[in-house]
């Protein structure tokens, strides 16, 4: 028996009561002539901690256990859930499911391919160490960040872990168990200049321990990080408006591409026809060289997990292959329903919330460009290193993005600082301008929260530096 399948039978049948052989018969029951669906358990301990001005400002403590049932008939899905593990609660649920699917029948449908091969350790962070070593990490952070400079006014930080749980179940008896440890540490500053006050921050994380946050080399790089994104804040100038060639930074600016591209390429809104993209497969819907993959088996990535909530294990699945539209991102009902593989991305933000398809780690390619190349390339443009919010239409594809950090391109240079630079554009047409791809591919440093129909999931992006052509830029010059 695995180490994840041992410890959810500790948490969920032998402390939690539930049998493992009835629930199996209540699965049936609830899944009678339907498509599919599982029986999916959660136990979820998590924490968060957060200082300002020198004060531990809040800490929370949270543990949670519970399940949610489903069966899925067509384009329907029914779901009941509760956060209590007994069999009578599970029968109750299955009843209930039963008796909202009336006489509905079809053939139910295999359950994943099995994987043994973790991709992350199974460990608990929070049981790790103290909870007041973790609270006094925020205090020397404090400390260190207004001895690093003196302009600094202001210091905000934030450290945060979980430990999820995760079993699930089949009508055949088949069970399949995930460990999913998380962390994430951030640091903000504001610091004051001559009347003027402007603000820096950093943050990171991933599928870890807290071992690698509390390293002192890695929360003073944040701190130092933060204080340089302020510093260069501190001397921006009103960035300016119109449509202009724009060069993007790698790494973090990969959540244009999440928003802009990635959601329109989710299963469900194309299977509806609600996605820009949708009716496009085969086409092209990029410039020549633009491949884009998303990959939920990294090791220890934020985004990555090695089965997602419906059992299936994730996978690298090419979206976009050299500017022709390839593939989707499917869960296992909209797959069956289009006549396509499930790809390991029906996922869900806990046993309350039914499962659907969502990103895991959506990623450019690289080129051969470098960042030199294009800075060179253009006359009068914009260098965006950085990003903040955003929003999408996935109808339209039409988005609006903050730039946290920018510069002006001139005659070749990345000269000054601007603030206030806003990107505008449509995903569909976004990737069409694409020029130059730089060979420097980067992940985020461990920070995204996907939203999508009021469900929150960790995700991870990554791009090469790369060249754009005529994006509007919203900006605050006058």
């Amino acid at each position: 028996m695995s180490e994840a399948l041992a410890t959810a039978t500790k948490l969920f049948h032998a402390e939690g009561g539930l049998d493992p052989v009835t629930a199996a018969r209540h699965i049936a029951t609830a899944m009678d002539g339907a498509d599919d669906g599982e029986l999916f358990l959660e136990y979820r301990e998590s924490e968060a901690i957060s200082l300002e001005d020198g004060r531990i400002r809040s800490a929370s403590f949270d543990t949670r256990r519970g399940f949610g049932l489903r069966a899925v008939l067509g384009e329907a899905s029914y779901y009941a859930h509760a956060g209590e593990l007994s069999d009578e609660a599970l029968a109750r649920a299955a009843a209930t499911i039963k008796s909202a699917r009336a006489q509905e029948h079809a053939m139910v449908a295999a359950g994943p391919a099995a994987t043994t091969t973790p991709l992350y350790a199974g460990l608990n962070p929070l049981a790790e160490m103290p909870f007041s070593t973790r609270a006094a990490l925020l205090s020397e952070i404090d400390s260190f960040a207004r001895a690093a400079d003196r302009r600094v006014t202001q210091v905000m930080a934030s450290i945060a872990g979980e430990w999820q749980v995760v079993e699930i179940l089949r009508a055949d008896g088949s069970r399949i168990a995930d460990l999913r440890p998380l962390v994430r540490l951030n640091v903000s500053v504001v610091m004051e200049q001559n009347g003027r006050r402007e603000s820096g921050s950093h943050g990171a994380g991933g599928r870890t321990s807290y071992a690698p946050l509390i390293d002192p080399a890695y929360w003073q790089s944040a701190v130092h990080e933060a204080i340089r994104q302020a510093t260069v804040n501190l001397e921006s100038i009103p960035a300016p408006a119109g449509e202009m060639p724009v060069v993007l930074g790698s790494g973090w600016p990969g959540i244009l591409l999440h928003e802009a591209i990635g959601h329109g390429l989710e299963g469900d809104f194309n299977r509806k026809q609600t996605s820009a993209f949708a009716g496009l497969m085969g086409s092209r819907i990029a410039a020549k060289g633009v491949t884009v993959v998303d990959d939920g088996t990294l090791k220890d990535r934020r985004g990555s997990l090695t089965i997602d909530d419906e059992g299936t294990p994730t996978s690298r699945t090419t979206l976009i292959e050299d500017g022709i539209l390839i593939g989707y991102i499917q869960d296992r009902q909209n797959a069956r329903l289009m006549n396509m593989r499930a790809t390991g991305n029906g996922r869900r933000q806990s046993y309350a919330h039914s499962p659907m398809p969502r990103m895991t780690n959506t990623i450019m390619l690289g080129g051969d460009a470098t960042k030199e190349d294009m800075i060179k390339s253009v006359k009068r443009g914009l260098y965006a290193v950085n990003f903040g919010g955003g929003q999408v239409d996935i109808t339209s594809g039409k988005f609006v993005f903050s730039a946290a950090e920018a510069y002006l391109i001139e005659d070749g240079k990345v000269t000054a600082p601007v603030k206030g630079a806003t990107l505008i554009g449509n995903g569909p047409d976004a990737l069409t301008k694409v020029e130059m791809i730089g060979n420097d591919p980067a992940l985020d440093p461990g920070i995204g929260t996907c939203g999508k129909n009021g469900q929150g999931v960790p995700v991870g992006v990554g791009q090469p530096t790369m060249k754009m052509s005529g994006l509007t830029i919203g900006g605050t010059a006058a």
